[in-house]
């Protein structure tokens, strides 16, 4: 079994890449006046948010790849190394990033940590940027332990998750609009992944994919962009804030200051934890389902529409 086993660091390979893709980015909505938005405070809250994710990783990244290691220890199973085996660890880690994303959005928990990348209420390259800082105290590290046991070796599924969260940067923007149907059909795009900016009730928890538009297709949880409704970016509840401090830890701060309220049993303190955001003991918050249905009746005519039509 192949213990030592390296591959490039891909995401710091690519900042170069990056910067250059928001400049021009940002070049082309100055001169063309379209395909979307900066706002100098927001593009900085992203920028300072995506430079703590990568202290995060230095401080923390040794827990999980710790637990990787160990779990690595004690597979019998090594898949080796060959180009059809990165593929397919390239694919399972996909389907293993649909899933942690879902869990981000229906678990507070995960929410409480995945929460700061919605928070921009535009939607640009920057935004890709506007990463975790708390992804370890999550336990997500979990949902790649499958990975690890069936003979993936974990430096391949982290250099895997690199290239993942490569392809993610340039969905972030306006000034694609669509792409080939072919494309669409199969692949994460612009369009698909403004859908899941979306605070509209239509767009609500929708579109988790990292680079494969199918897992939603596969798993119900897929909504078209709708050329009659523009996507508005942002959170249910907007922070109103740049402090990155505020960004990072609102979510851990409202969890916190939930479970330690009076009155309540047990079961209603964990279930602030686990439950989905909007979550309250006494009903007095919506969840994106308690919004969505709200909308419908407002909007009955919608029943039939993306976004709604499983609720009927």
């Amino acid at each position: 079994m192949t213990d030592q086993l390296t591959y490039p660091d891909v995401v710091n390979f690519a900042v170069p890449v990056f910067i250059a893709l928001i400049l021009i980015e940002l070049t082309w909505i100055v001169l063309k006046r379209r395909g979307g938005r900066y706002e100098t405070y927001d593009a900085l809250t992203s920028l300072v948010m995506g430079a703590g994710n990568v202290a995060s990783g230095i401080l923390l990244g040794f827990v999980a790849y710790g637990f990787f290691m160990a779990l690595w220890a004690i597979t019998p199973l090594d898949l080796g190394t060959s180009v059809w085996v990165v593929i397919l660890c390239f694919v399972l880690d996909d389907l293993r990033y649909y899933w942690v994303h879902r869990f981000g959005h229906r678990i507070r928990w995960v929410w409480a940590s995945h929460v700061n990348h919605h928070s921009s209420q535009h939607y640009n390259l920057t935004t890709a940027l506007r990463q975790t800082w708390t992804g370890t105290f999550t336990f997500m590290m979990l949902v790649r332990a499958p990975l690890i046991l069936l003979g993936f070796h974990p430096a391949m599924v982290l250099f895997c998750g690199g290239l993942n969260l490569i392809y993610q940067f340039w969905i972030h923007t306006e000034a694609i609009t669509r792409l080939p149907r072919w494309f669409e059909a199969v692949m994460n795009t612009p369009s698909h992944h403004r859908v899941h900016h979306g605070r509209n009730a239509r767009y609500l928890d929708a579109n988790y994919a990292g680079v494969f538009i199918i897992w939603d297709k596969m798993f119900g949880t897929f909504v078209p962009e709708q050329d009659s409704e523009k996507v508005d970016y942002g959170l249910v509840r907007n922070l109103g804030t740049f402090n990155p401090i505020r960004v990072a830890f609102h979510e851990w701060v409202g969890i916190f200051r939930d479970v330690i309220q009076p009155g309540i049993t047990w079961r209603d303190r964990l279930n602030y934890c686990i439950q989905p955001p909007g979550w309250s003991h006494d009903g007095s918050r919506d969840t994106s389902e308690t919004i969505k249905r709200k909308h419908l009746a407002k909007h009955p005519e919608d029943a039939n529409t993306p976004g709604f039509e499983k609720l009927t």
